[in-house]
């Protein structure tokens, strides 16, 4: 399951006029590349079936694929697919925007597509998902006990492995720390879900989940999506620089995650089950 290291380059070169006070002047810079990603799915020797397209930052796109079909549900394990590969071209070519999951087992295509439909064009619908999530997704474990002052480290720590943002300014990133506050997997993507999803598969392929000894910290805000992918990959606490929206923290709460938002210097705020942090040290 390697994958190719030159694949597609996460940053484009460009040039900029950059405007100062009275002057102006002309310099080179870099992008973040955005560029789309197809998901393929195959089971046995049937043609592969497209699930689903995601505007992605290149690199990591088998884990992207891998954390994608886990965090929503599609597979439970390492051992429900065999083979993650771009797909080839007629003439023999690498395809390095369509990736392919061979799976073990069976999956029902056509509702899950008008699932990703639904959700792109409509949006989540209350408690209906959260019910069907609290089915999909038990509580998560207990997990450790996080002190205070490593919560409040976190965002540096983040901060100062972001090579791909201190190149373009325009990335998010998520990151898995121990207890500790020791970093374990962080990626960066143009997309929030993506990053995150980049991670779950990096612990899904190296068949590490559940993530249930980790601290995951986002570099934005707190989506519903977000507390779902997480709880699905077993995170018991989940920190961000910014905040979670209202549905994200009743997920939270209905699945036993400590949700702590707007993590920047000494301070922080604790939405969800405080139980897991230790304020006195």
């Amino acid at each position: 399951m390697s994958e190719h290291e030159a694949v597609r380059r996460p940053v484009t070169s460009t040039r900029v006029r950059v405007v100062e006070a009275d002057r102006s002047f002309e310099r080179p810079d870099r992008l973040v590349t955005e560029e789309p990603m197809e998901i393929r799915l195959r089971t046995g020797t049937s043609e592969p079936v497209a699930l689903a397209v995601t505007m992605r930052t290149p690199g990591n796109d088998f884990e992207l694929a891998a954390g994608f079909l886990r965090t929503e549900g599609i597979i439970r394990s390492r051992d429900d697919f065999a083979r993650v590969a771009y797909c080839m071209n007629g003439d023999g070519t690498q395809e390095y925007n369509v990736v392919t999951v061979d799976l073990r087992v069976p999956v029902d295509l056509e509702a899950r597509r008008r699932y990703f439909v639904a959700n792109a064009s409509c949006g989540l619908c209350g408690k209906q998902t959260l019910d069907e999530i609290e089915v999909e997704c038990p509580p998560v474990a207990d997990g450790p006990v996080i002190a205070r002052s490593v919560v409040a480290t976190l965002p540096e720590r983040l901060r100062a492995e972001q090579t791909l943002f201190d190149a373009t300014g325009g990335l998010h990133a998520a990151a898995t720390f121990s207890s500790a506050g020791e970093l374990r997997v962080l990626r960066e993507d143009i997309g929030r879900h993506n990053a995150l999803d980049k991670v779950v598969g990096n612990a899904l392929l190296a068949d590490e989940l559940p993530l249930s000894d980790s601290v995951l910290l986002v570099s934005g805000r707190v989506s519903f999506e977000i507390v779902q992918k997480a709880a699905v990959a077993g995170v018991p606490v989940l920190c961000a620089v910014s905040a979670p929206s209202s549905l994200a923290v009743a997920a939270a709460q209905r699945l036993g995650q400590t949700v702590v938002g707007f993590v920047r210097g000494d301070r922080f705020v604790v939405y969800a089950h405080p139980h897991r942090l230790d304020l006195d040290s």
